[in-house]
């Protein structure tokens, strides 16, 4: 018999509310769930592929150990015997830092994603941790940091209440919104434009969003930076700033001022291809707004100065007067979030703590550039030991990073793996150990992390729509098992990792002035956690301590998990709201405009004027269907457009002799490859486009339906040196590539 149950959907940053049909424990059907408080029955063909992505046969049902060289189906006992087998003597003989963790994207899409690496990380005590953020937005989380204090401080636009959107190296029609978490992004921009809003798109790509725009500028890539610096010189050369309410909390405004008089809109016109009327044109009606925000993503990061171009994206907000006012940007305010502390100096953000080992590349919120994990683990060196063994957490970097054939390479040389995976993919194939969280029908969800960075403030939470099939693990009882495996407890009573935390946090609170609970005993609070098992306990005890929580009876009218729970369809919080001091940790106790790191860097930045590109240069592209690897294994999504081809502009295509459809040879730093040419003028003279997530052709996977179209992995063009220093984030768009007609087919 069928019925119906509400799901949150995983797939994307957008975060929309689902009715699910379920047959038995099949999932046949997905629409979007009208009374969901915050996506109000919103859907994209990914939420509506939903039964298939949670149905994909080629999901593994059990653990995979590999014996005599080969990865065999074993029981869950063997399985993590196996992983403390191969971890804790690589911890014991080499220390914590040759035991490296490796987590993906997928992580922030699941409770114990949110839930469990950071407990992994503190038990482990190693600083080898790479993630999938130095591939897409560290760059905002430096710039926040050095900015506000705080690296998670990240504003966003304010999008139902703007008059005016400028969008940087962004594709939310595509993307679905990215550090902007906005059901209906296309329905939004498009109410900016029914009430009389102007909507501007810099990107090289006549994106669909582009293609909404009020005015698209085809910019060269990576020269944000330029163009915005430029802006910023324009409100300041025309008497064009107005800081109004921010003003008390702002320095450094005139030394700012003073270091960047260099980037005129004549100077920076010819690296960024954009006329200087223009340049001042966007300044002058950014100012003019009666609100406006900017907002900037993945393109104006993965280039050699995407820290620069993301602190200017704040900066332009602050000299306009519109971060921390409605219609401006403003710092979302999450229900699960600390307990608001007082205004005030804080510790501030520091950048380099540590540095990787072999190239020295320095920290960025406690990670090391992915970049170099290949030679993190194949390359000696007299600084401490090489990366041994690996604990890779829903991450698929041989995709995603840089240079994949490398670090193909020194995957298979480590003295173990275990890959936290659903799939065996070109990545956990490596691995000693597959250990396979269950389909997202059979868990909880709850947006910990999308929600600091959501349009709305609301929070909801679904639990699982169809039971734990008989054989299947929680993913939450996955990585505590994995923690104790991996820290030297193996066979304790996972349940205790939750607990501990518990404890911990609790013991913390009621020792801080400033919280609900202060003073009081923790092990009564404790007590009066609700929920089934330890992941709901800790949503409750962060629900209560939160913002808008009960305070364990402090707030008799606050959120609690049984209250969540009788509201369904979720709990609306109300639009953003300005919260400025407060969330500002500065060792100032104000927004510092100018940071000693930033400075540093212009001159690299001033340098940059002088370049121009000798050839062709690439960028990637999203599609809706997709969502970097993950859904090439369901046919409902790689159908129509969303295909690997290098999208070239007809007078280039023209000038190399290559045809509609014909295979062209693309090379560039770090290897070559072969797609299928699509001409189109969709994309700006001098720049080609490859879609990233493809090159499902690796043998040992079990992606059948990836592997009938596999497409080329576009990171395979990089070595892995290009990286922005500030951040480590890897330079994936803009960088240099040769182009000629292929002997053979596509």
């Amino acid at each position: 018999m069928s019925r119906t149950a509400l799901r949150i959907c995983p797939l994307c940053e957008a975060t929309c509310g689902l009715t699910l049909t379920v047959d038995g424990s099949r999932v046949t059907g997905a629409r979007g769930d009208r009374e969901d408080v915050f996506s109000k029955g919103f859907i994209c063909p990914k939420g509506a592929s939903f039964g298939a992505v949670d149905g994909d046969p080629d999901r593994l049902r059990g653990p995979l150990v590999r014996r005599e060289g080969v990865l065999r189906e074993a029981t869950w006992e063997e399985a993590f015997d196996a992983v403390a087998a191969g971890i804790r003597p690589v911890v014991e003989r080499y220390g914590p830092h040759a035991a490296g963790v490796v987590l993906g994207n997928p992580n922030v899409h699941t409770v114990a994603g949110a839930l469990y690496p950071p407990v992994l990380l503190a038990a482990l005590g190693t600083r080898s941790l790479f993630t999938a953020s130095t591939l897409d937005q560290m760059p905002k989380h430096v710039s926040s940091g050095l900015l506000f204090g705080d690296a998670g401080a990240i504003p966003v636009p304010d999008l139902d209440r703007t008059g005016h959107l400028l969008l940087i190296g962004a594709n939310p029609l595509e993307s679905n919104g990215s550090l902007c978490t906005a059901p209906d992004f296309p329905g939004r921009l498009k109410a900016l434009k029914a009430r009389g809003g102007t909507l501007t798109v810099v990107d090289p790509r006549r994106t669909r969003t582009a293609a909404l725009a009020d005015r698209h500028l085809a910019i060269r890539p990576g020269t944000d930076a330029l163009l915005l610096a430029a802006m910023a010189h324009v409100l300041f050369e025309e008497g064009l700033t107005d800081l109004a309410h921010l003003a008390p909390h702002v320095q450094d405004v005139e030394e700012l001022r003073s270091a960047i008089r260099d980037f005129t809109p004549e100077a920076v016109s010819g690296a960024c291809d954009v006329d200087a009327d223009v340049i001042r044109a966007l300044a002058r009606d950014l100012a003019a707004a009666p609100t406006a925000a900017v907002y900037g993503r993945i393109g104006s990061c993965t280039v050699p100065h995407g820290t620069l171009a993301s602190w200017l994206v704040d900066v332009l907000n602050i000299l306009t007067g519109n971060l921390d006012r409605p219609g401006g940007a403003l710092f979302p305010q999450a229900a699960t979030d600390r307990p608001p502390r007082p205004a005030g100096p804080g510790r501030g953000f520091a950048l380099g703590r540590w540095h990787s080992r072999v190239s020295g590349h320095p920290e960025a919120k406690g990670e090391l550039p992915i970049s170099a994990l290949a030679e993190e683990i194949d390359t000696a060196t007299r600084e401490g030991e090489p990366i041994r063994a690996l604990v890779a957490v829903a991450a698929n970097p041989v995709l995603s990073a840089p240079d994949g054939d490398r670090l193909d390479k020194a995957l298979a040389s480590l003295d173990f793996m275990v890959s936290v995976d659903p799939y065996l993919n070109e990545t956990s194939r490596h691995a000693h150990v597959v250990l396979p969280p269950p389909p997202p029908a059979q868990s909880p969800h709850h947006d910990f992390a999308f929600n600091t960075l959501a349009v709305r403030n609301q929070v909801r939470y679904t639990r699982p729509a169809v039971p734990l099939e008989p054989g299947r693990m929680a993913e939450s009882e996955i990585l505590a098992r994995l923690i104790l495996a991996a820290t030297g407890m193996h066979g304790a009573d996972p349940a205790a990792v939750d607990e501990t935390v518990i404890g911990q946090t609790l013991g913390k609170a009621v020792k801080e002035p400033h919280s609900p609970v202060h003073g009081r005993d923790p092990r009564e609070l404790a007590a009066r956690l609700t929920g089934d098992g330890g992941p709901e306990r800790r949503l409750d005890m962060m629900l209560r301590l939160g913002p808008y929580g009960d305070g364990f009876g402090a707030r008799p009218d606050g959120l609690s998990l049984e209250k969540l729970l009788a509201h369904p369809h979720g709990v609306d919080l109300g639009p953003l709201r300005p919260r400025l001091p407060q969330p500002l940790k500065t060792v100032s106790g104000r927004i510092e405009l100018l940071p000693r790191p930033i400075a540093d860097d212009l001159p690299r930045l001033r340098a940059a004027l002088r370049e121009r590109p000798a050839g062709l240069v690439l960028v990637g592209r999203r599609h809706l269907r997709s969502n970097n690897s993950w859904m090439h294994n369901v046919p409902a999504l790689t159908g129509g457009s969303n295909r690997c081809t290098l999208h070239i502009h007809p007078e280039d295509a023209a000038r190399l002799g290559i045809r509609d459809g014909a295979a062209v040879h693309v090379k560039g730093a770090g290897g070559a490859l072969t797609a299928p040419a699509e001409i189109t003028d969709g994309v700006r003279p001098g720049v080609v486009s490859l879609p990233h997530g493809w090159g499902h052709d690796r043998p040992g996977t079990r992606l059948a339906h990836a592997a009938t179209d596999p497409g080329v992995n576009v990171n395979q063009l990089l070595d892995g040196s290009l990286l922005d220093p500030l951040s480590g984030n890897a330079v994936l768009n803009g960088v240099p590539v040769r182009l000629s007609p292929a002997a053979a087919p596509a």
